[in-house]
């Protein structure tokens, strides 16, 4: 069998993965350590699935129980339990207790060869005299791009001329959350998880409800296309075999 990608969830991890059905739950588990940081024999694993719902991953004998005995489904949801006490658990991504140097901003200004003293050379950013007026262009630019491509929410689209990535336009407006980019952006729900985040960026949600597929995208207008794009039917060609 052909290997399958599923969402891997666990406490402080969501990936999508390529799993072979083949490998036994042990081996499964071994793989699965370095991705959720959850040793193999702290591991409970529940697949979920639209059509059998949630079913235990687990075997008297997990050895030799190969995961094509379970009802694996591309881009459903695995879902990897921690059993150790919570006081067991180590959070990876938590950098809030790790020890950082940060300069203090008057040394930082008296630095001659930091990125500051550059972009003070060279009159850029804050420091460039016209940069109000050359953010509203960039702004009325965008805003002008919008109109002329008739990109309003609720539109059908496709994302960069790439035919696979068709969605709706859910979004239009500034996103704060995108360091150093002003004026608009436009959101898309793509058909196929295949974007960057589920509609939400920086711990803001755009449109729809929390999901570990990540649907959402954030893009330039120049990036949109609107039209009559029809969500794509993978099983549109079997009529001619």
């Amino acid at each position: 069998m052909a290997d399958v990608p599923l969402q891997v969830i666990s406490e402080f991890s969501s990936s999508e993965r390529r799993i072979t059905p083949s490998w036994s739950i042990s081996q499964l588990k071994t793989k699965l350590e370095p991705v959720t940081g959850i040793p193999p024999s702290c591991q409970r694993i529940n697949l979920k699935t639209s059509t059998e719902g949630t079913v235990a991953i687990e075997a008297a004998d997990e050895d030799a129980t190969p995961l094509s005995n379970f009802p694996l489904s591309a881009y459903a949801e695995l879902h990897v339990i921690d059993t150790r006490p919570a006081g067991a658990k180590i959070n990876l991504n938590d950098t809030s207790n790790v020890e950082k140097y940060v300069m203090p901003p008057e040394e930082y200004e008296k630095k001659t060869d930091s990125v500051l003293a550059w972009k003070k050379t060279e009159k850029l950013g804050r420091f460039n005299p016209d940069a109000p007026t050359l953010e509203q262009a960039k702004i009325d630019a965008f805003q002008h791009e919008i109109k002329s491509r008739g990109i309003v929410v609720g539109k059908r689209c496709r994302v960069g001329g790439d035919d696979s990535r068709r969605g709706e336009v859910k979004f239009i407006g500034e996103v704060k959350e995108i360091p150093g980019a002003i004026g608009a952006w436009v959101g898309v729900h793509l058909d196929e998880p295949v974007g960057k985040n589920d509609g939400s960026i920086g711990g803001t949600r755009y449109w729809g409800t929390e999901s570990a597929l990540k649907h959402g995208v954030f893009v330039r207008p120049e990036r949109v296309e609107v039209g009559d794009w029809p969500v794509l039917d993978d099983l549109e060609d079997m009529e001619e075999i």
